[in-house]
């Protein structure tokens, strides 16, 4: 093992929050296997190869407009024309269209043959059993064979997450079946002597065990196979046995609490033993000590013990690594957009911080307040706040009304 810094040495030994990401992306070393199944299946999953469209959609020239098809050459000297049929969605007439004649035609459906424009039917009035134009001047209403997807071109490439659009866009190519990258299987784990479960009652200095309920949402929310092992003592054996247990039948195996320097913070020294460990300092607040290794094939994460410290930890290091480790290609890190804070903000210089705060949208502009409460045990701030203000390494101060990045919650999925 290579020499490790505590996590209360100097600023300037701690890894950046990028540079964090970029060992854990090039720490990944192997391939999920794959496996076919039915597209409602492969919701928010990972293909695992382009999608190459069948054939055209639309199949065929059809009209994007109830209304009347003719040719446009006849409506130079003409407003007047016989309707000769009605053609449907789902069906086709192979009558030929001819001089000052036009065919009733519904949206989908077919166009006839040599009718280059559909007139709607809002721009007509009717007379007998003829039409006539009212003042007509938009456009020709056709859509084009191929116009959507053309046969043959990549319509989703490998990589992508499939959302609801997608599962519509796959079907409409006829493609009942995909390939996707198997779930990753996680398992999550407390440490703490003074850690009580929900039916338990409390003697002095215990609390109830609120981490593992976070880190079963935030995993719940990427469709990954979840395993809880519970809440662990602070003891080297205990430690050693379970992590041992889960490392056999998962891929990525994550412990909140005892990544610090204290004298009953043990996973370092089980790590030591029967793993690696490739850091644990992080130049942000909240979250500064973590570690991250291996336990044989399983990855490893050790998440701060303050229940904030352990979502946002979750959320700038371990959940992109999730995403590249099952195939993801699209929107690893978590999305940053711009919002004019509404209070005067102060940091310390050389680290990233992240501060609950609620945005809110006026008219298209965003305004960001950052919460009063900022503490790594607040955790009822991260259930008040909608997002996160991002302050880089070299930010010391934010006037109201300057512009700061933000983390909206709902994008941290």
């Amino acid at each position: 093992m290579r020499k490790i810094n505590s996590c209360l040495s100097d600023q300037d030994a701690s890894l950046t929050l990028n540079q964090a990401q970029e060992k854990c992306f090039s720490a990944i070393k192997k391939n999920l296997s794959a496996e076919k199944v039915a597209i409602r299946s492969a919701f928010n999953r990972v293909i695992m190869q382009d999608i190459i469209a069948p054939i055209n959609v639309p199949a065929h020239i059809n009209s994007a407009m109830d209304g009347y098809a003719l040719r446009k050459e006849d409506m130079l000297n003409n407003a007047s024309f016989a309707v000769i049929a009605t053609v449907y969605a789902g069906q086709y007439n192979d009558e030929k269209i001819k001089k000052n004649t036009c065919i009733r035609i519904m949206t989908g459906a077919v166009i006839p043959q040599n009718a280059d424009i559909v007139i709607p039917q809002e721009f007509t009035t009717k007379a007998g059993e003829k039409i006539i134009i009212d003042n007509y001047i938009g456009g020709d209403n056709i859509r084009f064979a191929g116009e959507d997807l053309a046969k043959g071109s990549v319509v989703l490439k490998k990589g992508r997450l499939l959302n609801a659009a997608d599962l519509g866009l796959l079907a409409s190519l006829g493609i009942a079946e995909v390939s996707v990258w198997r779930k990753l299987r996680v398992a999550f784990l407390s440490t703490g002597d003074e850690l009580r479960g929900l039916t338990e009652s409390l003697k002095k200095g215990e609390i109830y065990d609120s981490n593992r309920y976070s880190l079963f949402g935030m995993l719940h929310n990427l469709n990954v196979e979840i395993l809880d092992m519970g809440v662990v003592k602070d003891d080297y054996a205990s430690l050693n046995s379970t992590f041992m247990q889960a490392a056999q039948c998962v891929d990525i195996v994550i412990s909140t609490g005892g990544v610090s320097v204290g004298q009953a913070d043990f996973v370092k020294q089980v790590l030591d033993n029967i793993g690696t460990v490739d850091f644990w300092k992080l130049a942000i607040k909240p979250g500064r000590p973590l570690t991250f290794g291996k336990i044989n094939e399983a990855y490893f994460f050790g998440l701060p013990g303050n229940p904030v410290a352990t979502m946002i930890t979750f959320y700038q290091i371990v959940q992109p690594f999730i995403k590249k480790l099952m195939g993801q290609t699209q929107n690893i890190k978590p999305l940053l957009v711009n919002a004019t804070s509404e209070t005067d903000i102060f940091k310390s210089k050389g680290r990233v911080e992240f501060l609950r705060a609620r945005f809110s949208d006026n008219d298209g502009e965003l305004t960001v307040q950052k919460l009063s409460k900022q503490g790594s045990g607040v955790l009822s701030s991260m259930s008040y706040a909608n997002c996160l203000i991002v302050l880089s390494e070299n930010t010391e101060s934010v006037k109201a009304g300057e512009r700061v990045k933000i983390q909206p919650f709902y994008a941290l999925i």
